[in-house]
């Protein structure tokens, strides 16, 4: 088991109470600016959010007077960025219209058989969706403004363009401000084609998951693939304005950030709420820190915005470079759950992230500085048109493309369906558990199926042999029964795993099968009894937290082996929350600098 002293030591870093609390504005200073502010050293970029109004404005000019410099405004928060001195932290903090100052977090990017492995082919051929009339916004280092699998060709960039024949409906850069489309990370480019690229250079072979979706590509990170979250923010509100006039049904986060705050107060995943809010299916990258620097499996590392229960979380899986399923793994670098602060069970399920070959930019730094990752086309010579990354940002897209089907198939959908549908339709492996591999791994043909039969419409007999059947809900995981189309946990105003509507009301999700395996549900009709949240199962389906009366839950090792001890992953109290292993190198979260921190090990500086 751990010694009592690292068990003290990590209680200590993780649950303690803040020093520096002195007075009550400095209360306002998130987590790693209240330790700035104990010992400042320079500038910092935050994002002070006010009481609104005029207090925008106000905030501005005492970011000013404070030897400061304010940024970018963001109306939907009431908050402006800005960078100020770390010595004048407490100040800003103090001032009677500031609510709260937090760290403006540096995101980064979290990077032909995978369309077979998740039956992408199969569904645009056997059931005619592409993701046509779906718009899909990307927020992410912007998209190149040349590569014939985007269908690129004269572009007008007005108003009331209506981009007919073009994936590039709409491209907007709030890094550097310029109109035209590029990318000069190529990350962003990368995602555009596994969403959506049609496979002009490969002759097909190399299609993404929806190539009839438009895109709307939002830039936030920089040619060394390093933004803010401020920026993201900005990114996520303008894809929510415009979501009407691009028809953005889908946004893809393919960047990530610290966590440092529950996510019922971090900036970050509130904007991505908004989204969500307005019927936009937030997917998001678990993050790629399931892994130490020992190649030591670690729990415990996913990244906002993904450690949000609203959000659509995606880890990534390994095709092993083979179509059929059965030799499937979790990447070894995706992370696992649960999330800091909140604890909640994530990522929600796994796609394919591993050597996926999409879109290159060749005037990017990607594409400059991996040689070795370049994959030719149908013509030898010049330039590869693509790229083979990894990483849970290649993941994402794979369930966004994913998501842009089932939207085409059933536009009815809102944003907590589709994630029931998707975990409902995954398939489970028994070597994995729900902090891994979430409900299962994608099955594309499985939830273009499901969300068309919910519509009320079947091309073909739907075989559901492979499905896992469970959706996990909050810290549950739970079945029984089949969806119901119609059920109150689907709402846009319900938050993914409370036990309750607003009104007080039990959450429903879905209804009592006819038979054991549900092959005679008709989808999307009441077939029997309701099944309300927590009613299913004996207390074996407890994915994260407490069983029965107060027990603890015991769901990791202590080494990853099989003859180590089980660790207790917190208690009655909930404060002994003990995140690490023997050895106390394999520590997530908590380190003495914000500047400072070292994902999966502690840090030395």
């Amino acid at each position: 088991m751990l010694s009592k002293h690292l068990a003290a030591l990590l209680v200590s870093v993780l649950c303690a109470a803040p020093a520096f609390a002195g007075a009550a504005g400095d209360l306002k200073l998130d987590e790693p600016l209240r330790v700035r502010a104990r010992s400042p050293r320079g500038t910092v970029r935050v994002i002070v959010q006010t009481a609104g109004g005029a207090a925008v404005e106000r905030s501005a000019r005492l970011v000013s007077r404070l030897g400061g410099r304010p940024g970018r405004r963001l109306s939907a928060l009431r908050a402006v960025s800005a960078e100020v001195p770390e010595s004048a932290l407490a100040a800003l903090a103090a001032d009677g219209q500031v609510r709260k100052v937090s760290l403006d977090r540096e995101v980064w990017p979290t990077m032909d058989r995978t369309g077979a492995t998740i039956g992408a082919p199969a569904v645009r051929e056997a059931l005619g969706v592409d993701g046509t009339g779906v718009g899909v916004a990307i927020v992410d280092s912007g998209v190149t403004g040349w590569h014939d699998d985007l269908g690129f060709g004269p572009l007008a960039w007005f108003q009331d363009w209506t981009g007919t024949g073009q994936r590039i409906t709409h491209f907007a850069d709030f890094v550097g401000g310029y109109p035209d489309p590029y990318d000069d990370y190529g990350h962003g480019t990368h995602v555009a084609g596994v969403i959506a690229g049609n496979g002009e250079s490969s002759g097909g072979a190399r299609a993404g998951v929806a190539p009839g979706a438009s895109l709307i590509a939002l830039k936030v990170l920089d040619r060394n693939g390093r933004g803010y979250i401020s920026d993201v923010i900005a990114a996520i509100d303008y894809a929510v304005a415009y979501r009407d006039y691009f028809n953005i049904r889908v946004l893809n986060l393919s960047v990530a950030a610290g966590v440092y705050e529950s996510y019922d107060t971090d900036p970050l995943t509130l904007a991505a709420k908004r989204a969500v809010e307005k019927g936009i299916v937030v997917v998001t990258a678990a993050g790629n820190f399931g892994e130490n620097a020992e190649r030591q499996t670690q729990y415990g590392g996913v990244t906002s915005p993904g450690n949000a229960p609203w959000v659509l979380t995606v880890g990534a899986s390994s095709h092993m470079g083979t179509a059929p399923r059965a030799d499937d793994t979790v990447a070894g670098f995706s992370s696992r759950g649960p999330g800091r602060f909140d604890y909640a069970a994530k990522p929600d399920i796994v796609a394919p992230g591993v050597g996926l070959v999409s879109l290159s930019e060749p005037r990017s730094t990607l594409y400059r500085t991996r040689p070795q990752n370049r994959v030719w086309g149908l013509l030898q010579g010049g330039q590869a048109p693509y790229l083979s990354l990894s990483g849970t940002s290649m993941a994402a897209p794979v369930v966004a493309g994913t998501v842009a089907l089932m939207l085409q198939a059933n536009p009815t959908l809102t944003p907590n369906a589709v994630k029931a549908i998707l975990q409902y339709t995954a398939e489970t492996r028994s070597s994995y558990d729900h902090l891994t591999q979430g409900a299962g791994f994608l099955s594309t043909r499985g939830a273009v199926e499901l969300a068309s039969a919910m519509a009320g419409w079947t091309p073909e007999p739907i075989d559901s042999s492979a499905w896992n059947k469970h959706i996990i809900w909050g810290s549950h995981r739970v079945g029984g029964g089949a969806l119901d189309a119609g059920a109150n946990a689907w709402a846009t105003n319900i938050v993914w795993g409370t036990v309750a509507t607003p009104d007080g009301e039990n959450i429903v999700w879905g209804t009592l099968c006819q038979s054991a395996d549900c092959a005679d549900t008709v989808w999307g009709t009441a077939s029997g009894e309701n099944i309300v949240w927590g009613t299913v199962g004996d207390g074996e389906n407890i994915v994260w937290g407490t069983a029965g009366e107060h027990e603890n839950i015991v769901w990791g090792t202590a080494c990853g082996g099989n003859d180590c001890e089980n660790i207790v992953w917190g208690t009655v109290d909930g404060e002994n929350i003990v995140w690490g292993t023997v050895g106390g190198e394999n520590i997530v979260w908590g380190t003495a600098h914000p500047g400072n921190v070292v994902w999966g090990t502690r840090a030395r500086r």
